[in-house]
């Protein structure tokens, strides 16, 4: 089976993108693996069908390197809506695209030459009951913040919450390079996190920017997290330490995350980009 397909990236967090609306195509997790092999394969981060949506303008068919679902992807959503408008898709510049995780909303900003270079995608409202995150502690109704978290003989002190996949943010002043490596995978499958979770180490530059490192669930360490940022900024904001628009600086660039609290949608915009057009066989 020849797949054509776009080459993309959100601040470097990079996917295969194809579209797939009649929905004929169906990729194994091995196939999958293998296109994401970035020695055998086109290399990526995660895999992104563009299909035909019953409720919305498409759905995004996410998979994640390892071949595992995924509920939802930030900086893959933002690629999807450039994919779809870039190619004559949609004419639309306001796009409805549901997720595992739910209806997204996004504004497409267009460039001088007629393709889409910006995104802002609605995230939807941040989940902090730890029975929805998921996370295993029992008699835990309420936010989960500064939870001694032991992980390789260190004890971090980890914040959760999901947007719309689950996150456990660690806010660190040390050098943060070489966290993920070395913790990011005990974290992930630890025991606390029954459906593994993404971690971020993160550090407070000032009220208006966060450093933010990443190990992706079922991706390892990448570039960028897009739902990673704003689980950043709206932890953050939870301990007061950051104004409610905030820089998230990652490996591939920078990413503006809004956030106004409790009964709002956090915002997240960035950059979308076309690296190049291809085929593969799998």
């Amino acid at each position: 089976m020849e797949i054509h397909f776009h080459k993309m990236h959100g601040t470097l967090n990079d996917f295969v993108v194809f579209g797939d609306l009649e929905g004929k195509v169906g990729l194994t997790p091995d196939q999958v693996s293998r296109i994401c092999d970035r020695r055998a394969g086109v290399g990526a981060d995660g895999v992104i069908a563009v299909r035909r949506s019953e409720k919305a303008d498409f759905f995004m068919d996410y998979v994640n390197a390892d071949g595992s679902l995924a509920e939802m992807c930030g900086n893959g959503i933002r690629c999807l809506a450039k994919y779809a408008y870039d190619n004559g898709l949609t004419k639309k510049t306001s796009l409805n695209v549901e997720t595992r995780a739910g209806m997204k909303t996004l504004e497409l900003f267009i460039g001088q030459e007629g393709n889409v270079h910006r995104v802002r995608v609605d995230m939807g409202s941040p989940i902090f009951d730890p029975e929805k995150i998921p996370v295993a502690i029992k008699g835990s109704a309420g936010p989960v913040i500064d939870y001694p978290l032991e992980a390789g003989g260190r004890t971090f002190l980890a914040s959760m919450v999901s947007i719309g996949n689950p996150h456990c943010v660690i806010l660190e002043q040390d050098d943060l390079d070489s966290l993920p490596g070395q913790y990011g995978p005990l974290i992930e499958t630890h025991p606390l996190f029954p459906a593994k979770t993404n971690v971020e180490f993160v550090k407070v530059l000032s009220r208006s920017r966060l450093l933010m490192r990443v190990w992706e669930r079922g991706s390892g360490e990448t570039l960028s997290c897009g739902t990673g940022a704003c689980a950043t900024a709206v932890i953050a904001n939870v301990k007061e330490l950051v104004q409610e628009t905030v820089t998230v600086e990652v490996r591939g660039g920078d990413l503006e995350i809004s956030w106004k609290g409790a009964a709002f949608s956090a915002l997240m915009t960035g950059p979308a980009t076309l690296v190049y057009i291809g085929s593969i066989t799998v």
